[in-house]
């Protein structure tokens, strides 16, 4: 996904408290209220969908939470800060979750926000590459280095070329603009609700290319984690079920909860958030505290064969299914 629609963003200098046991208030009614800080991934975007509808339906305080949401000011932040105990949760990915654990930061997940791949490989529908064996001696835009690349070489390899039949170039997730300038042939990184949305309102027909479809096991793009310290707490499991109420709600009501969702944020009532808002809803975790053990250890066995990780990590130390 872009920058393109940049919001701004509230400083982490709000954040510089010590968290590592969720803090107690009291609603105006007496009631004791436990409050959480959730840091986002990104800037606000309609991937956040069940968090602000938990918000703005009253879910979180029916259970007695207070929950805050904040974007940050730089996306590599939010493990850190929950790591460090500045905050309870962040919206991380789970191919980073590895990384993560490999590096020995205390976090584990303990649910899916939204449970497919929403990365591709994106070319433009009225260009030359037809197939991704077309991509040889060609241009490929990407943003992110390692995983990106892990993708692209995993998908390349499934047509016989590697990483070194093409030409990578930076384009700092200027996506969109590098593929329709003609910079590059193809971009790594494009988020399939957004980018081939940005391509039509342009007025143009982009190709996508599915990394599941392509040799790459499929994942959760965007996974809750928290503190190894309070992942046996119950509150987490009142905001995963927080969670899972909003995502039926948004289901069942997808004109509602968009309405719902822009009532509070008018800088996001435009085309693009609107078009992925809808081709959004099928990818949110219907059951967001479930964990797939097989699924995430497979991935993790892809992760390790692409030289990302040195060696396989227990499941137990990275992702927990929290019960009631």
């Amino acid at each position: 996904m872009t920058k393109l629609f940049y919001i701004g963003f509230i400083s982490f200098s709000l954040l510089l408290m010590t968290f590592v046991y969720p803090t107690q208030s009291f609603s105006a009614e007496g009631i004791k209220k436990e409050k959480l800080t959730v840091l986002l991934d990104w800037f606000v975007n309609p991937d956040h969908g069940p968090l602000f509808i938990a918000l703005e339906n009253g879910y979180f305080s029916d259970l007695n939470l207070e929950v805050e949401l904040i974007a940050p000011s730089d996306p590599n932040d939010p493990p850190k800060l929950v790591a460090a105990g500045q905050a309870e949760i962040a919206v991380s990915y789970q191919p980073q979750l590895y990384l993560q654990s490999a590096a020995g930061l205390p976090l584990k997940r303990f649910g899916t926000l939204i449970s497919t791949p929403l990365n591709t490989l994106l070319t433009l529908a009225d260009g030359p590459v037809k197939s991704i064996s077309d991509l040889k001696g060609r241009k490929i835009g990407v943003s992110v280095a390692g995983f990106e690349e892990a993708l692209l070489g995993s998908m390349l390899n499934k047509y016989g070329l590697k990483l070194s039949d093409v030409t990578l170039i930076n384009v700092n997730f200027s996506l969109s603009p590098s593929l329709l300038s003609g910079q590059v042939d193809a971009v790594m990184g494009a988020y399939r609700n957004f980018e081939l949305n940005q391509l039509k309102i342009e007025g143009h027909k982009g190709h996508a290319f599915y990394p599941e479809e392509e040799g790459v096991p499929p994942y959760d793009e965007l996974i809750f984690i928290a503190n190894t310290d309070i992942t046996d707490n119950k509150i987490l499991r009142l905001f995963i079920d927080s969670i899972e109420k909003a995502t039926q709600f948004i289901i069942n009501h997808p004109k509602q909860s968009w309405e719902i969702f822009i009532k509070n944020r008018p800088e996001l009532n435009n085309q693009l958030n609107k078009l992925a808002w809808f081709d959004t809803l099928p990818r949110f975790a219907l059951r967001p505290a479930a964990l797939d053990t097989a699924r995430y250890l497979r991935f993790s066995k892809f992760m390790r064969s692409q030289d990302l990780i040195k060696s396989e990590i227990n499941i137990e130390e990275y992702a927990i299914e929290l019960v009631h």
